[in-house]
């Protein structure tokens, strides 16, 4: 990618140099002492980030707690929390969303959107720039919000991350910015960064000026690659938090609404138009996502899904109305949401389907909006339905999983007609030991005792021989079973078949050892009862003292 070309992306990077005293000051109300954060480094305390006033007092993070109080004996500290300066960050980014969609965290203490072809609407006048228009729109919410901050634009995110933090130039003065930098801009290794010094080259133009091939050969190709990032001369982009969305749709008001009727009516409004697009494109939806921006930069997400495809704008339309009632924390409106914004995340295939008489389209289509509306009001996670899975190992064949994320009803293998049933309807969580007389080495039970009762076995079919999986690390978990999907652990169902692919699903993770060979075994007793029991370990070859189960009783 040519220099030129890459002057058509621009960036915008935001810094917040202050963002844990912010955070606190926003939370806690201001401190009459300045505030040094710190945390455990090397053995002792040491400060990791300050306030303004104690920066104006000559301190710096790095020193230990005990050097700065030397220095400044009222200084307070408090332990640095970044997961909580993490959220917060986030929080910020949500409410970066209302310039693009395309934002991005830098480090700990940034955000970089791509602004490319959101500057719409921001030039007032012919005498005002968009992006200077943006830059005050920018500037005036977050510093209202109460934080600390400097932006910079440029051509590729590394050189406006780079001039938000080491220089702040006017976007006239970008190209001369980018030049004056020091290399320390370059993200490099400290070991580069301390060559290049040391060789008289303290500046992105002293390394510009000079050809790359001999750079390369001496500091590395990275510091070549990172120098044409800097420069625009390679492609760069960012990463986004989120995906884009197949469709989006949005309103601006130049005055906030203030009631929440109001702003459900504009997302019935958005909805309706989101339609539109999806007709245009001849799908449906299964998730709809509304955003309301409240004018002090608090976003509120709410998102309801449907079982199957659709456009009717009736449906997302009374989801989103039930979601809200159903809302334990119920939207503020505050000062008022100044923007609501509808997304589609993404568009699927929704044929025409001809309606048969005997009514079974019409019941799908009942049961579909049945779904969606108990998991609207419920939660995600509370309508479940199970769905088969590839595997032979009983208590793997079958994943509970949200009913919404499942498209269509699962299809199982059922026996042909008029023969019995291989597997037994209920399963045991976890499989119970029982005790067997069976001759050895592989034969079928006689006799067992299971909760104080013998039974004798009368008839048996079997055994149906199950090994371990080959291609794949087991872990053997009866000896200390875990939950299993015949009856789910809660938090451990709703997952999607890819990552129960990757992991057991329904097992918590043990000392790995292969997966020993399961003899299973339907047996009869005396009285009728029709019993599911295996044998696990081969005799000898596997285990010197095979253990017997009991897995699943037939009705």
């Amino acid at each position: 990618m040519s220099e030129a070309d890459s002057t058509n992306r621009r960036y915008l990077a935001l810094w917040f140099p202050l963002l844990p005293a912010d955070r606190r000051r926003r939370l806690c109300g201001p401190d009459d002492a300045p505030v040094a954060f710190i945390e455990k480094q090397r053995g002792a305390m040491r400060i990791v980030a300050l306030d303004a006033r104690a920066l104006k007092l000559g301190l710096a993070p790095g020193l230990t707690l005990a050097d700065a109080r030397a220095r400044v004996p009222e200084l307070l500290g408090i332990d640095h929390d970044p997961y909580g300066d993490r959220l917060w960050l986030e929080r910020i980014a949500d409410g970066c969303d209302r310039w693009t969609p395309m934002v991005a965290l830098d480090s700990q203490d940034g955000v970089t959107l791509d602004i490319t072809g959101c500057l719409q609407g921001y030039a007032s006048s012919p005498s005002i720039h968009a992006e200077d228009s943006l830059a005050a729109d920018v500037t005036r919410r977050l510093t209202e919000a109460g934080m600390t901050l400097r932006l910079a634009f440029a051509n590729s995110p590394e050189a406006a991350q780079a001039l938000v933090r080491y220089q702040s130039l006017p976007a006239a003065a970008e190209a001369g910015a980018i030049r004056r930098l020091p290399i320390v801009a370059l993200r490099i290794e400290e070991e580069a960064e301390t060559a290049l010094r040391r060789a008289g080259l303290k500046t992105i133009g002293d390394l510009a000026d000079r050809p790359p091939a001999p750079l390369a050969a001496r500091f590395g190709a990275e510091l070549v690659a990172a120098l044409d990032r800097m420069l625009g001369r390679a492609d760069s982009r960012i990463s986004p938090r989120r995906a884009l969305p197949a469709i989006v749709c949005e309103r601006r008001f130049a005055e906030p609404i203030a009631r929440t009727d109001d702003a459900l009516g504009v997302l019935d409004e958005l909805v309706r138009e989101a339609v539109i697009a999806l007709e245009e494109r001849h799908g449906g939806g299964r998730r709809f996502v509304g955003r309301l921006y409240r004018s002090d930069g608090v976003v509120r997400e709410i998102a309801i899904e449907t079982g199957l495809p659709t456009r009717d704008p009736k449906v997302p339309a009374r989801l989103f109305r039930e979601r809200i009632d159903t809302l334990a924390d119920p939207i503020d409106p505050g000062f008022g949401f100044d923007m609501i914004r509808l997304a589609v995340p993404a568009i699927e295939p929704l044929a025409a389907t001809q309606l048969r008489l005997e009514g079974g389209r019409i019941a799908e289509e009942a049961m579909a909006a049945l779904v969606d509306r108990l998991s609207t009001r419920l939660g995600r996670d509370r309508v479940r339905r199970f769905a088969p899975r590839a595997t032979h190992i009983p208590e793997q064949q079958a994943l509970v999983l949200p009913a919404v994320a499942l498209p269509d009803p699962a299809a199982w293998q059922m026996p042909p007609p008029g023969e019995p049933p291989l597997r037994p309807l209920h399963l045991f969580d976890p499989p119970q030991k029982i005790e067997v007389i069976a001759e050895v080495p592989d034969g079928p039970p006689r006799r067992f005792r299971w909760r104080r009762t013998s039974h004798e076995v009368a008839r048996f079919e079997g055994p149906e021989r199950i090994a371990g999986e080959w291609w794949r690390v087991r872990v053997d978990r009866l000896p200390d079973p875990g939950p299993s999907t015949a009856q789910p652990a809660p938090g451990r169902d709703a997952m999607d078949c890819d990552a129960a692919e990757r992991a057991d699903p329904v097992l918590p993770p043990r000392p790995a050892k292969p997966l020993l060979t399961r003899d299973y075994f339907r047996v009869e007793d005396v009285r009728g009862r029709r019993f599911w029991l295996f044998r696990h370990g081969l005799y000898e070859n596997e285990t010197a003292s095979p253990d017997w189960y009991l897995h699943g009783l037939f009705a």
